[in-house]
């Protein structure tokens, strides 16, 4: 068997895009949208970004957003969830070390690496 015609074979992916890596992450640095109160809002942090997140809807992922390029102003959305820019999507979650995917207008908008999430709270 000739071994260069093996090695050209090869396919190298990240680990990310692995099923069993995907399925095996903790999720505990991050937040589902589900577990969080109607009109609760987030200051989430990527590499590049502030982004502010009120949740209009946890269940459908239905947000409001301001920050980054995309989003001046807040502006209705839906945030489809977490990925690594592959295949995989961890539904409605917002987790450090993923990119978030929000969908508006027709498009999709991922952003940079999450970094931090935060709770915003009231002033009353």
């Amino acid at each position: 068997m000739d071994k260069d015609a093996d090695r050209n074979n090869t396919v190298s992916c990240a680990a990310g895009a692995l099923l069993d890596t995907w399925s095996s992450h903790s999720w505990t640095e991050g937040v589902q949208l589900e577990t969080i109160e109607d009109m609760e809002k987030l200051a989430v942090h990527t590499e590049n970004s502030l982004y502010e997140i009120t949740v209009i809807c946890g269940r459908t992922g239905d947000i409001l957003v301001r920050g980054g390029r995309f989003f001046p102003e807040f502006t209705e959305a839906r945030l489809a969830g977490s990925s690594l820019g592959g295949s995989f999507l961890k539904l409605r979650g917002i987790y450090v070390g993923f990119n978030l995917e929000i969908h508006f207008d027709k498009r999709l908008i991922i952003t940079s690496r999450v970094r931090q999430i935060s709770l915003v709270l009231d002033e009353k």
